[in-house]
């Protein structure tokens, strides 16, 4: 399918890469027959050419026409900031080496196995793993010299993901082609066919219709990093891609919109008569149940907040304010009456001005006790003469009623303190309503002014070309067995340097960091020295095969490269050899998460070599480790969830348990940083919440609202939370995360104050059947915690004065009450009928004492109850001060390291 749309724009294909001149008249193959083993036959020769560049002087570029099509987008990862896409991708160039008659050889076209041909080292920069695409193994040579090379590439490419507005983000990345090696006077780049053809064959062809829509490919070419007229030919393609939002409307952003619509009209239930605070607690326990089921389809990454994830999270806000809000209002109902009265300042600002501002402004109400002393001075000073009998009887009336009298204010006091409340309880609740590569350029022009003094095997060749200077290095490649000096007692020198170009991530559970870098070694190969003029060439590039190549090895490397393969060595004429190959480090590090996620790791790069002792291989910096740290911080394409702090240097000598040898080592020590704002806004954050939640709930009466399962409640919607965070903690069997025992520690003081709520709840409900309070209890909790925590003995509330009958004496009383009516019934009647009254009202009171008021050891018990909620309650507060201020320290801390 691919070569059948590359068809048509062929022709322009070869009019743009024709552009080189060569003397290609030396190398016409001549076919005995025109038959394709005549022409398999004619080209062999060409075949042993294959290890240099195809040009007859090296001063000649080799253009290399450039073009792709974007075959499927795989998807993005958005923690390690990784675009996945699938390329067809095709270059054109021109292999001086080859030239047939089309008639003589009977085509103008064969196949070839690509292995036996030069091929260019192209390689995709942004490149961070292996190509699993499937192999292609053949290209197309056509009879003057152009060869098509085609191939499929599965491109897992670095690319700074910017998804803050993540459902409708759109994503701008690079791929940019180049050689890794070559430099522009070497290899140059062109663009095949224009951008818009690009991007409509792309859209034309692609198969993949999911998450990701392709909108745009630009690009531009650079000659990048001039100096002295030395630079990279760099071809810049900008894919441009957007995400389908549809998914993510229906799924997150809808039921979320439904929930916080169910917690805004839940305040239209009145909190005199419904649990309020109960329902919101489980509306909050199915939004995080919500959360936890939506939770793989939101974005993991540790750059930047996504605008969704901040609406969750004020969602869960104002739930959790709203729940708040709740609570004290449900204090104020139900314990106003034992607040003192209103201060004035609260009075105006509330009622005056808040009160106006939502329309409920404030309604005084007269005072009861004023209206019935009001009610009841006219009827005493309306008393006639006639109704006084005498002295006595009035006297004895007079008792009588106040005797009635302070019966019925014990009364009023019981039944207003249980069913009523006071002005100071109505006013209160009258408030409370409802790219890249600078430096390697660098690091090429370093190693080539790199000359030594040693001596050198001089080469010879027979004329200034290519072919020649290849066929007077042809020794030298059988040499490439042994390492290149003349005198076997002589070291070789290997220049190290690199530049961390990813932090792709750590695994803490095997302790792993994932890194990619651009890794550079030069050394000096005694057996190579030519003249330039005679060779016509100052230096070659060769197959990396053909040399001797010095065994530096990472020690910390678990793993194979899957880097994208760079082929070819640059080799000097004074001998120096330039190796430069990108490499995907697995390496081992001792991490430690315990202070996750403001965790600062420390890694290292140990380069040695993996045989050779220091007498053999000696190692050295090419560039400080300044340069490296401040040339990876500039390169450095990975925006994710790591950060790179710096980077230093140090070498080693390190003693071999053979002979008393010593080896060199250099040691690159490698700091890098999380990125923990994600972590505080979706993990620290929502737990901080709940657990203010459960301080709150310390203010709900539990006379009155069933505390209990209210914190049953909202642990299951911790646990829940929990759950949802678990693929954010780290997984390591080394040391326990200090987030980890915040939260261990957290949930711990929840199962101890739903425990604590269940024993004062008992103690409420059933300690009228206690015995009496111990002397020690009473000594420790009620005389030394409650004035501690504020909460002092109070003393019985009962009027001593008053003497209330037992049943059997008021069953003596009946008796003479009715003697003394018939003996008097005449003269005395409302004095009986007094006391009648008064002895009725003594019941009646004796009963409601019964019912409403406790004994002294039941009280005793409900004040040890209050101590220790009030207790507990205090240790809350505490607690949770320490860990937010530690909270707020440790990322303050973490933000300031530099």
């Amino acid at each position: 399918m691919a070569a059948q749309w590359l068809r048509p724009i062929f022709p322009l294909t070869l009019a743009v890469i024709f552009t080189s001149t060569a003397e290609c008249s030396d190398f016409t193959v001549n076919c005995s027959e025109p038959t394709q083993t005549s022409l398999l036959d004619a080209l062999t020769p060409v075949f042993n050419l294959s290890t240099i560049r195809p040009v007859m002087n090296m001063s000649t570029c080799t253009n290399i026409s450039t073009s792709f099509t974007l075959y499927g987008i795989l998807g993005v990862d958005e923690k390690a900031q990784l675009l996945n896409t699938y390329l067809w991708i095709n270059y054109w160039w021109v292999n001086e080496f080859i030239s047939w008659d089309p008639d003589q050889c009977g085509t103008d076209k064969i196949a070839l196995p690509r292995d036996k041909f030069w091929m260019p080292d192209i390689v995709i920069n942004e490149f961070m793993d292996e190509n699993t695409a499937p192999y292609v193994p053949y290209i197309y040579i056509h009879s003057d010299g152009t060869v098509r090379d085609a191939q499929p590439a599965k491109v897992v490419s670095s690319c700074n993901l910017d998804i803050y507005n993540f459902p409708f983000d759109v994503q701008n990345c690079t791929l940019t082609f180049n050689s890794y090696l070559h430099y522009a006077s070497d290899i140059q780049l062109f663009l095949a066919k224009g951008a818009e053809d690009i991007t409509e064959h792309s859209k034309h062809v692609m198969t993949t219709m999911g998450e990701w829509e392709l909108l745009d490919i630009t690009t531009n070419k650079i000659r990048a990093h001039q100096h002295d007229m030395m630079y990279i030919d760099e071809l810049i393609f900008h894919i441009s891609v957007r995400r389908r939002s549809t998914l993510y409307v229906v799924n997150l952003l809808i039921p979320s919109c439904f929930l916080i619509t169910v917690d805004l009209f839940s305040f239209l239930l009145p909190p005199h008569t419904v649990d309020r605070s109960s329902f919101k607690m489980t509306l909050i326990l199915g939004y995080t149940v919500f959360l936890l089921i939506m939770n793989d389809l939101l974005p993991i990454t540790g750059n930047k907040i996504p605008l969704i994830n901040v609406f969750f999270s004020l969602c869960l806000a104002l739930m959790v304010a709203s729940l708040l809000e709740t609570i004290i209002i449900t204090n104020l109902l139900c314990g106003s009456a034992k607040v003192s009265s209103l201060p004035h300042w609260i009075q105006v600002f509330i009622f005056q001005i808040l009160g106006r501002l939502v329309c409920l402004p404030y309604k005084p109400k007269s005072s009861e006790p004023e209206q019935r002393s009001a009610e009841a001075k006219p009827a005493a000073e309306g008393k006639t003469p006639e109704q006084i009998q005498g002295p006595e009887m009035e006297e004895k009336a007079v008792q009588e009623l106040k005797s009635l009298s302070k019966d019925l204010q014990a009364l009023r006091l019981h039944v207003e303190q249980h069913f009523g409340g006071s002005q100071s309880s109505e006013e209160w609740m009258q408030c409370c309503p409802p790219k890249v590569k600078s430096s390697k350029l660098l690091f090429i022009l370093t190693f080539l002014l790199m000359h030594a003094g040693c001596s050198s095997v001089a080469l010879n060749c027979s004329r200034p070309d290519t072919l020649a200077l290849l066929e007077a290095l042809t020794p030298v490649f059988k040499l490439n067995s042994i390492r290149p000096v003349i005198n076997s007692s002589t070291p070789t020198t290997v220049d190290i340097s690199f530049i961390l170009f990813g932090i792709l991530g750590v695994d803490e559970k095997a302790q792993i960091l994932k890194t990619f870098i651009w890794q550079t070694l030069t050394w000096k190969n005694e057996f190579i020295s030519w003249d330039p003029e005679e060779c016509g060439s100052s230096w070659i590039t060769v197959p990396r095969t053909l040399l001797w190549v010095p065994d530096v090895v990472i020690n910390e490397f678990m793993d194979q490269n899957s880097a994208p393969s760079a082929p070819y060595s640059y080799l000097n004429s004074d001998g120096r050899i330039l190796d430069a190959q990108p490499v995907r480090v697995i390496s081992s590090c001792k991490l430690d998460i315990y202070m996750f996620p403001f965790d600062l790791q420390n890694c290292t790069f140990s380069f040695n070599s993996y045989l050779y002792f220091k007498s053999e291989i000696e190692l050295q910096l090419s560039i400080s480790a300044e340069t490296v740290d401040k040339l990876s911080k500039e390169v450095i394409a990975t925006m994710g969830e790591w950060e790179l702090i710096g980077i230093t240097a140090k070498k080693f000598e390190l003693p071999s348990t053979q002979n008393g040898t010593t080896y060199e080592e250099l040691r690159f020590y490698i700091s890098v940083r999380r990125r923990s704002t994600m972590y505080v806004v979706n993990m620290l954050i929502p737990s901080c919440f709940l657990v203010t939640v459960d301080l709150f709930s310390f203010l709900l009466p539990p006379q009155s609202v069933d505390r209990a399962l209210f914190k049953m409640t909202l642990i299951l919607g911790y646990t829940v939370l929990m759950l949802n965070m678990n693929d954010m903690l780290p997984i390591t069997g080394n040391t326990i995360p200090l987030i980890n025992v915040f939260l261990s520690l957290c949930l711990g003081l929840m199962v101890v104050s739903l425990l604590e709520t269940i024993a004062v709840t008992n103690l409420l409900r059933g300690s009228v059947h206690y015995a009496r309070l111990p002397r020690w209890i009473r000594v420790l909790v009620l005389r030394i915690l409650g004035p501690l925590v504020r909460l002092p003995l109070k003393p019985s509330s009962r009027q001593e004065d008053t003497v209330i009958s037992n049943p059997a004496a008021d069953v003596e009383m009946k008796p003479s009450i009715r003697a003394e009516q018939e003996g008097s019934l005449s003269s005395d009647g409302s004095l009986v009928e007094l006391k009648v009254l008064g002895t009725e009202l003594q019941t009646v009171r004796r009963l409601v004492d019964k019912a409403l008021n406790q004994s002294q050891s039941s009280e005793e018990w409900i004040q040890v109850g209050l101590v220790i909620d009030r207790l507990l309650f205090l240790l809350y507060i505490g607690f949770l001060l320490v860990s937010f201020m530690t909270i707020i320290i440790l990322w303050a801390k973490s933000n300031s390291i530099t």
